[in-house]
């Protein structure tokens, strides 16, 4: 499949361009998405694909976090537990609650996001690429790329184009996470942020090297390992390479907390995710 680059970035441009970008929120989001955009590019070239298919690894990237700006303007918040699941909600902008039914998403499941839930936020996929054949793909990137798994049932080609999104986003979330206050991001106060203590729960699935499950999740700190265990998830070794040059993972895991048990639990952190780094 061709993509025009030009016209896909005039797409984002023209849809973001609708939301007030002088909002630290949406600047970020936007600014992430680009990012996010080079970073698929960048592994799929790791991975010696075609061009057209690196055309592709990149698209997915500008697609992945549509639904996040109607987030931040019905919502008012990037929580998806206070509100609604961004890339479900993005895969819906972009071609409809059609493709959920297409996939026997029944309304009312946990896959699939309520059937009222409204999504005509004046963009589709056909803004971003002319050509349909690639729709079945896009769609499963963009729906799927915050899920904690992808489905096992995929084909090789789509699970690999989904896998590059996943590794792309959770790169560049390190890197937000560190240069945006994260007293905002998880809309907490910096006197609490810094007090909590890492739930044994989260440290325990920290412990067993994958990421930790959302429902675990009770303190705002417990949300700073979380994001550190999304390197347990990187599947392709350019992804852990790229987080070993950027430095972001060890600014992230030196949280300078207030609690002298918490800064020890992240002395623990920082000692086995770099043990696990050194074998990749």
């Amino acid at each position: 499949m061709k993509i025009n680059r030009e016209k896909a970035l005039a797409a984002f441009q023209e849809y973001t361009d609708r939301y007030d970008s002088s909002r630290d929120m949406i600047r970020l989001k936007i600014e992430h998405t680009y990012r996010v955009c080079g970073l698929c590019q960048q592994i799929a070239r790791s991975l010696e694909l075609p061009e057209e298919e690196v055309d592709i690894a990149w698209l997915t990237g500008l697609l992945h976090d549509v639904g996040r700006f109607e987030q931040q303007r019905v919502y008012g918040t990037f929580t998806d537990a206070d509100s609604i699941d961004h890339a479900k909600y993005g895969a819906r902008i972009l071609f409809g609650k059609v493709w959920e039914e297409k996939h026997g998403l029944v309304s009312g499941s946990e896959e699939c996001l309520p059937e009222e839930i409204q999504a005509d936020a004046g963009i589709s996929i056909r803004d971003f690429v002319e050509d349909a054949s690639c729709d079945e793909l896009l769609w499963t990137a963009v729906f799927y790329h915050s899920a904690y798994r992808i489905p096992e049932e995929l084909d090789e080609r789509t699970a690999m184009f989904c896998h590059i999104l996943r590794d792309a986003d959770k790169i560049d979330i390190l890197k937000v996470n560190v240069e945006f206050p994260l007293e905002e991001i998880y809309n907490v106060d910096t006197e609490v942020l810094y007090q909590e203590e890492v739930t044994p729960e989260v440290l325990q699935s920290f412990d067993e090297e994958h990421a930790v499950l959302r429902s675990l999740k009770k303190t705002a700190v417990d949300n700073v390992v979380g994001h550190i265990s999304l390197v347990y998830e990187l599947v392709y070794p350019e992804s852990c390479r790229i987080v070993k040059r950027q430095g972001y993972l060890d600014r992230l895991m030196n949280f300078e907390s207030k609690n002298s048990h918490t800064r020890k639990q992240f002395e623990h952190i920082r000692e086995h995710m770099r043990e696990y780094l050194a074998g990749k």
